[in-house]
């Protein structure tokens, strides 16, 4: 039976189902379309949290999340943009806008990754003994080459501690809007 007037979440809940198991989904676009079918197998959606690309001499590095698989994500990615640049490379653009953050241990190690020393983020609780700190360790990523950082009211958590942390160090340039 179709299934109107419902939220996306509803429709993904209604959609899963077991890997390589078959489902019909009718589309209609439009009111003035007609509607027709399509059959999908179901399967692991792997999320890609880093995308990067070269552009006028500069690498820019799109980050959509903080999984376990950033941080190798954002090592490869430059590795990709030195390789393709050389000598040419001028710096670097980190595109945070809409990421709602994810691990903080990623959004601790990506911070890093740009700082040769420093605290990068640090949590306080109730008690003394509460408290936590995380510093830089030496080595920078970039070569010490600028980074811009962009950020946007969908930016939350762990790209805000590394925005916060990368502008607190003179690092980065934040641009954007105010975030989450």
């Amino acid at each position: 039976a179709p299934v109107m007037g419902i939220t996306l979440s509803e429709a993904v809940e209604k959609m899963r189902g077991p890997i390589g198991s078959d489902i019909k989904i009718t589309i209609r676009r439009g009111l003035e379309s007609e509607p027709f079918e399509v059959k999908l197998t179901r399967d692991r959606i792997e999320i890609n949290a880093v995308r990067s690309r070269v552009q006028d001499n500069v690498g820019y590095i799109r980050i959509t999340s903080f999984t376990e698989k950033t941080q190798p994500g954002l090592e490869a990615a430059i590795a990709q943009i030195k390789g393709e640049l050389g000598d040419k490379l001028i710096g670097y653009v980190l595109d945070l806008r809409n990421n709602p953050g994810g691990l903080l241990d990623q959004a601790v190690s990506v911070s890093d990754a740009f700082l040769n020393q420093g605290e990068i983020v640090s949590t306080r609780g109730r008690h003394e003994e509460d408290a936590q700190r995380w510093n830089a360790k030496a080595g920078d990523i970039a070569d010490n080459k600028p980074v811009v950082v962009i950020i946007n009211g969908g930016s939350a958590s762990a790209s805000e501690i590394v925005a916060g942390a990368l502008q607190d160090h003179k690092r980065a340039t934040i641009m954007g809007s105010q975030t989450f």
